[in-house]
Order: structure tokens, then sequence, then C-alpha cells
């Protein structure tokens, strides 16, 4: 275990609305916004999403299994913005439920909104931390090394 200490930051109430890109509106909001380590949660609708929801074998790196949904689904999630090769990073997991189907996972690539989704972000300061991938484990754990500001 590795861990650092900061404090929180500025907060930002966050509303994506219907047919936005979740992920990417994340995104261009912690480009904009110069966020390098936060925290969010998130709750709302969404139209279409893909989920990881697991490995398909207990090794690393891990082949992830996929599912999906491309009709509305409520979403409830919590998730970590760091930068990573000097861009932000989204690591989001979240909950999706319509009617008696449930998933839960890590929501990657393209996500439309269905209505609204709000989000809850707090900044981190204080905090040096990069994510790095890591090929033996085949994702980009966060690093508490300090970086430069130059990659």
């Amino acid at each position: 275990m590795e861990y650092t200490k900061g404090r929180i930051g500025r907060v930002f109430v966050v509303r994506v609305d219907h047919g936005d890109d979740l992920i990417l509106e994340l995104i261009k909001l912690a480009e904009l916004e110069e966020i390098e380590a936060a925290v969010f949660m998130l709750l709302g609708a969404l139209r279409e999403g893909k989920l990881v929801t697991g490995p398909k074998e207990n090794r690393r790196p891990p082949e992830p299994v996929w599912t999906g949904f491309n009709d509305a689904h409520e979403i409830l999630g919590i998730g970590d913005i760091f930068q990573e090769n000097r861009k932000p990073k989204i690591h989001l997991h979240a909950g999706t439920a319509r009617e008696n189907s449930v998933k839960l996972g890590c929501l990657r690539g393209e996500s439309e909104v269905f209505m609204v989704v709000e989000v809850f972000i707090f900044e981190l300061e204080g905090i040096s931390a990069r994510r790095i991938m890591d090929t033996e484990q085949g994702f980009s754990p966060v690093n508490f090394t300090p970086v430069p500001d130059k990659e």
C-alpha cells in the first residue's frame, strides 16, 4: 500500500445535458479548469454506455469482460480524475439499472446522457499523483512518486 495526503480544493457542481458524452464532458471540464487530481460522484441517466464488469480470468494483465446497454438506464457512480501522459484520465465505477436489469462496472468509451447527469467534483490539492502505465498489471495505477510537470 502507498498513500499521500492533501486537502479538498475547489468544488464543482456540473450538469451534463441530454445527448452529451459523459466521459468526454468530464475530460473537457478537467482540461478547461486544469484539474489534476479530483474525486467525484454522480447521478442521473444514460441512454447508452459500455462497462467492464471484471476480468475473464484471475490473471494479469486482465482481459476485460464487456457489457453495455443502448436504452435509458439510471446511473449512480463514483470516480476519480488524475493525469496520465499530461491529460486527464477519468476512472469511473458505476451502477446502472433499468427495470430488473442492474449492471455494475467501470464505465469506458462513449456514454450518451439521457435527460441529465449531475456531477459533484472535489478537487484534491497538495497531492503529487499521476497515472503511469504498468504493462505487467495491464493498467495505469495512481503513482505517488513526485512527477515533474513535463513528463
